[in-house]
């Protein structure tokens, strides 16, 4: 599906619907444009990028990539950016990317995507009503869209803060294996999270020094703050991958000294037991020569023999802070 907005730099009128305004955009130079193609045929793209925005073979061909790190190219008279987005169902730290391409030029601003969009689709209802200033042109509006992107991954990170102190707390309080996978799940994808950031912020950095013609002074103060707020993403990654890690140490620790109390506990009570043992089976014996056995009060002496084992043993492990 390709949906096609045009709007008058003059008039300040705008005209919604679809590649049919390709042939007003490219008659009437007080136009600008902004077509956004969702999932529609690779062939038909091509032939419109090429034929009717004059678009590079290369950028289209990595534009229709499924998977393609994050990058940016300058063109004369536009230049290519290629951003991961959360998918659609994307709500928690186990997320899903999208790619999404954008080409902003002075009079076109083209995004391409494989699935559903919230970020691209969000500003698009909001340029309907009057929510974005068309007035600024395809850089703002570019922008727009590149900012609802990283506002989506900071709801993710942010969210993560909570988790990381709950585990924590949790860790102490009841250890348990599906603690530890969660963990594990929080630092591979905080991984994931990092490099999407690092490329992120390269991006936007070089967009925000940029001086191009369609680039306007305000419009690199808007990239700024993307980049700003992108560089805090991948701080606040790094400082929760490192919190992630120390969680998941800290619970192999706290496990290993409860398995060590445990088998210090076994411990005590086989090293009590075993002299008992040793009695009881001395005397368990079947052999008709044994005089202890004829002794009037010999089961109480060995019952207090064993009590009085018991007693000393406690003693000695009290005295060495065994127990």
């Amino acid at each position: 599906m390709i949906k096609t907005m045009l709007h008058n730099i003059k008039t300040g009128e705008s005209l919604w619907g679809d590649e049919s305004l390709f042939t007003e955009w490219a008659e009437n130079p007080d136009l600008w444009i902004w077509a956004d193609f969702d999932t529609a045929d690779p062939q038909r793209e091509n032939e419109l990028f090429i034929e009717t925005f004059n678009l590079h073979p290369l950028a289209i061909s990595d534009a229709q990539r499924e998977r393609h790190p994050p990058k940016l190219e300058m063109f004369d008279n536009y230049f290519f950016l290629l951003m991961k987005g959360l998918d659609a169902y994307t709500s928690g730290i186990d997320f899903n990317t999208i790619q999404i391409a954008f080409f902003v030029g002075d009079r076109f601003l083209l995004t391409r995507r494989n699935a559903e969009s919230v970020s691209v689709d969000t500003t698009w209802a909001d340029a309907e009503n009057g929510g974005v200033k068309l007035s600024r042109g395809p850089a703002h509006v570019a922008y727009r869209v590149l900012r609802r992107i990283s506002d989506r991954y900071t709801k993710v990170v942010e969210e993560l803060e909570q988790k990381l102190e709950d585990s924590e707390a949790e860790m102490f309080e009841n250890p348990r294996d599906d603690l530890l996978e969660s963990l594990i799940v929080y630092g591979r994808n905080l991984k994931k999270l990092r490099r999407i950031f690092t490329y992120h912020q390269n991006i936007f950095s070089q967009l925000s020094r940029r001086e191009q013609s369609f680039i306007g002074k305000l419009e690199r103060h808007e990239y700024t703050d993307v980049f700003e707020h992108t560089e805090r993403l991948a701080s606040l990654t790094s400082l929760y991958n490192e919190l992630s890690d120390d969680l998941m140490n800290g619970y192999i620790s706290v496990t290993s000294h409860r398995l060590n109390q445990i088998m210090k506990v076994l411990t005590v009570v086989t090293v009590i037991f075993l002299p008992l043992a040793l009695l009881v089976g001395i005397y368990g014996m079947n052999f008709e020569d044994m005089p202890e056995l004829k002794i009037k009060n010999a089961y109480y002496v060995l019952l207090s023999v064993m009590g009085l084992i018991v007693i000393s043993l406690l003693l000695l492990f009290r005295k060495f802070r065994w127990l």
